[in-house]
């Protein structure tokens, strides 16, 4: 993988490896949560993709009986229908309005259709005869196939918006998987090896230091036992007359050792 065997340049100690310990807990709970916040997103995201295919499939429905009803109209009415729409064309009554929903921190745009309150018109009373009928079935057609494209709009804006922010997450997710998280264990483990071999280093040195002072010790002893004996031999020679050779020699042998006139 891309983050095996790499770790960071840092020095081996017992701070830095709590540092490092830190943000490893750190980079598993926020791998943790962008996860959960994947998983919420791609949850939302299919089911917007299933209302997407439901509501086009009733959208070209809806523009299909549109069309039918407007030559319906056409055909009752005639070209007059066209010279009322033509005179009595106003402001808009269908407004979209635009607002937000929140998934997982994500803000998706929503569109909705909003309708004022119809004006009375001379299509609308045309009458029996005049095509009244069919030009109101007309206009309700367009604009329930208006309110299913506004709908068909809202979702495939939130479909790309909620595309673009699960590429984000997941590229966040794997790199915190795969990058920055073998990074922090591969260097908590460096660092702990080190801290290990130091430390084996260390009780290495002092049983080094101690054996030399056991040496010391042990030939300061041996430095003290043979001031004694040359000075019991000295002795001996200075109370017998001999030598000093002959006087370690009684002494070894335990000749010197009654006699009550050497004092040590």
């Amino acid at each position: 993988m891309a983050g095996q065997g790499q770790r960071l340049s840092v020095v081996p100690t017992v701070t830095v490896m709590g540092m490092v310990q830190a943000r490893l807990a750190a980079a598993t709970r926020g791998h943790a949560l962008l996860k959960k916040k994947s998983d919420a997103l791609t949850v939302k995201f299919r089911a917007i993709l299933r209302r997407i295919v439901a509501v086009k499939e009733a959208a070209g429905d809806a523009m299909r009986f549109a069309s039918l009803s407007l030559a319906q109209a056409l055909y009752v009415a005639g070209p007059p229908l066209r010279q009322a729409v033509r005179l009595h064309s106003g402001p808009a009554v269908v407004r979209v309005r635009a607002s937000h929903d929140n998934i997982a921190g994500v803000r998706l745009p929503r569109f909705e259709t909003h309708a004022d309150a119809p004006e009375t018109t001379p299509i609308t009373l045309a009458g029996l005869a005049g095509g009244g009928q069919q030009a109101s079935a007309c206009r309700a057609a367009h604009g329930h196939a208006l309110e299913l494209l506004v709908e068909l709009a809202s979702l495939q804006t939130a479909f790309l918006t909620l595309d673009e922010a699960i590429k984000t997450t997941n590229r966040r997710v794997n790199a915190l998987e795969h990058v920055v998280k073998p990074q922090l264990e591969n260097t908590v483990a460096y660092i702990r090896g080190e801290l290990d071999e130091q430390e084996r280093e260390e009780f290495f040195r002092l049983k080094k230091i101690q054996a030399v002072k056991q040496r010391e010790l042990e030939r300061q002893m041996e430095s003290a036992e043979r001031y004694a004996e040359e000075k019991a031999a000295g002795a001996v020679a200075l109370s017998r007359g001999v030598s000093l050779g002959t006087a370690a020699s009684m002494l070894d042998n335990g000749t010197g050792e009654g006699d009550q006139d050497i004092i040590f």
